[in-house]
């Protein structure tokens, strides 16, 4: 069962994610930032990962301890769900057009948190987020899930570019995660992740 449910309650956020790694892709997603729900959207959706998430935080402030919370949390969950990671491809990559804008995914789910995110945003922030807070969210996500990324993307606009970053990261979050034919294994050379 490659099911998680997490919760993360601090002074200033409340999150509650649940996820199903061989879902279909089915969301429930209501975080108070109507962008940031759209991008959730579309990484379950690519990913084939039934994702819930309810996040209440400090939006009077801004949006950034939600942002990051929400990827702590998701993390958390996505360790929980690979488990052992017995029998998963482990490595997988995607590349995603989206008009004038692309971006390309490489992940290695084994256990060991790291982002390289290769890049760059307007000054205006995308959907009320600033872009470097798109970074933030993946660093977050990946340290806690144990997930090494490499995350890069270009374009002229920027809702085409962060947009096209979550799908490809939803696409090789899937394949990474998919189960090998017939192994049991864990795909490392150590035995353990």
């Amino acid at each position: 069962m490659r099911r998680a449910e997490v919760s993360r309650e601090t002074k200033e956020t409340s999150i509650r994610v649940s996820l199903d790694l061989d879902g279909e892709g089915s969301t429930t997603i209501a975080t108070g930032i109507a962008f940031f729900d759209h991008m959730l959207g579309a990484f379950a959706r690519h990913g084939n990962v039934d994702l819930a998430v309810e996040a209440v935080g400090d939006l009077e402030v801004d949006c950034h301890h939600l942002v990051e919370d929400t990827g702590i949390v998701m993390g958390k969950a996505l360790k929980d769900a690979i488990g052992t990671g017995k029998g998963i491809c482990r490595f997988s990559d995607a590349a995603v057009p989206m008009d004038e804008s692309i971006a390309r995914v490489a992940l290695d789910c084994g256990g060991r948190g790291y982002l390289v995110f290769n890049g760059a945003f307007s000054d205006y922030p995308v959907g009320g987020i600033p872009g470097d807070l798109f970074e933030h969210f993946f660093y977050s996500l990946c340290i806690n899930a144990g997930i090494t990324a490499n995350i890069s993307f270009e374009g002229r606009n920027d809702h085409h570019q962060i947009e096209a970053v979550f799908k490809a990261f939803g696409i090789a979050l899937r394949h990474a995660v998919a189960r090998e034919t017939g192994s049991d294994k864990i795909p490392s050379t150590k035995g353990v992740f």
